[in-house]
């Protein structure tokens, strides 16, 4: 039994633990494992509180997204409501431009007729005068002839004008 190489192996196996438990090996290393646990521990838990952090802002970010899409989306429904007043302002502006632009040219175009019809008729006037002077005094003759003729054509003239 002392002959074999294994005997000798275990033998040397139990004296060393032996010396590591009387040197304290045993509570350095359950010491070392111990801290190493509890580092990994505090890491752990400080990635989870990560983690939840993490989250608490993804649903915070998530949140403000979706309320500037919102704002967004009313920004753009107040632009068009404002074009679309502006263009029936425009558009009750443009109507009542052209309206009075019409209303203007039908009061210029009833001057106009008037003075055509007043410049027809002092023309017919002056032509009738004209005539009625030379047929008269073709016909009538005398201080009467003249007299009647002054008087028409004063008379006439008052009428027409």
């Amino acid at each position: 039994m002392f002959y074999e190489p294994e005997t000798w192996v275990a033998i040397a196996f139990v004296i060393l633990m032996i010396v590591f438990g009387y040197l304290g090996v045993f509570r350095t290393a359950m010491t070392a494992l111990d801290h190493r646990a509890e580092r990994i521990k505090a890491e752990l838990d400080d990635a989870r509180r990560l983690k939840e952090e993490a989250t608490k802002l993804l649903a915070e970010y998530k949140t403000r997204r979706a309320s500037a899409e919102r704002e967004a989306e009313e920004i753009v429904a107040n632009a068009k409501a404002e074009a679309e007043r502006i263009a029936t302002e425009a558009k009750a502006k443009m109507e009542d431009f052209v309206a009075r632009r019409t209303k203007t040219a039908e009061s210029k175009i009833a001057l106009a007729e008037a003075q055509a019809v007043a410049d027809v008729r002092a023309a017919a006037a002056e032509a009738a005068v004209t005539a009625a002077s030379t047929i008269l005094s073709q016909s009538v003759k005398g201080q009467v002839a003249e007299d009647l003729v002054s008087k028409g054509i004063a008379e006439v003239r008052s009428k027409l004008n």
